[in-house]
């Protein structure tokens, strides 16, 4: 069998401008900002995005996301499935998901996550793995300007 593995990584501050939901992974958060980008800015799905884009070696996140933004595509998930398809038969493993936020709460929603996660890059729940954790605050993102996301998937070809 043959093993790659990939690394990613996105954040973006919370947008104190406009009034705009909070999507992570594709789930809203209740939460008074969203995240600053051209985009929904979810951070998680831009993270995935990269993840698979080191695997690919195909940016997606960048010149081709700011074209799809000029048409007027924001939802992450076209992003995210743009990297997929470039997986071709490559079947994913194990993804492992690292938040660093002090607000919002993630752990209340982490299943949401995991579920929506697991429909959207068409694998089981439990090939997913998610963790939050405020850094103690020695960050932007442990202070509460914003989310970190750092994430690794692993895929396997027989």
């Amino acid at each position: 069998m043959n093993t790659k593995t990939g690394l990613g990584q996105d954040s973006h501050a919370f947008d104190t401008t406009q009034s705009k939901p909070l999507i992570l992974a594709g789930v809203e958060f209740n939460h008074p900002q969203g995240l600053r980008g051209n985009s929904d800015a979810d951070v998680i799905l831009h993270s995935l995005t990269n993840a698979i884009s080191s695997i690919t070696g195909k940016n997606i996140l960048g010149a081709r996301a700011d074209e799809l933004c000029q048409q007027g595509i924001t939802d992450s998930a076209e992003y995210l499935k743009l990297a997929l398809n470039d997986l071709n038969d490559w079947h994913i493993e194990h993804i492992a998901i690292s938040i660093e936020c002090l607000v919002p709460k993630i752990s209340p929603k982490i299943e949401a996550l995991k579920s929506k996660l697991a429909r959207l890059m068409n694998t089981q729940i439990d090939n997913i793995g998610i963790t939050a954790t405020t850094g103690e605050g020695l960050t932007a993102f442990g202070r509460g300007e914003g989310i970190q996301v750092l994430s690794i998937i692993t895929v396997s070809k027989t």
